[in-house]
């Protein structure tokens, strides 16, 4: 795995080429805990609004990739 802040860096981009370019560095594992941390970031308490926006536009970006197993 990459280091972890340029992981969520990217992940948390709001840049749909950037976040698959991160998403697909990773092994399946790795997918399957990032996406579920994703869907955790929008929607228990604790994290900012920016955060959510960010982690939202991960998901939103996942799930219409093709080659995405997330979602």
């Amino acid at each position: 795995m990459m280091d972890l802040e340029a992981l969520w860096a990217g992940l948390l981009s709001r840049d749909s080429d950037t976040v698959l370019e991160t998403w697909h560095a990773l092994n399946s594992e790795e997918q399957a805990a990032v996406y579920a941390h994703l869907k955790r970031m929008t929607t228990e308490d604790g994290w900012s609004e920016p955060q959510r926006i960010s982690a939202q536009a991960a998901l939103d970006a996942l799930d219409t990739d093709d080659t995405s197993q997330g979602g």
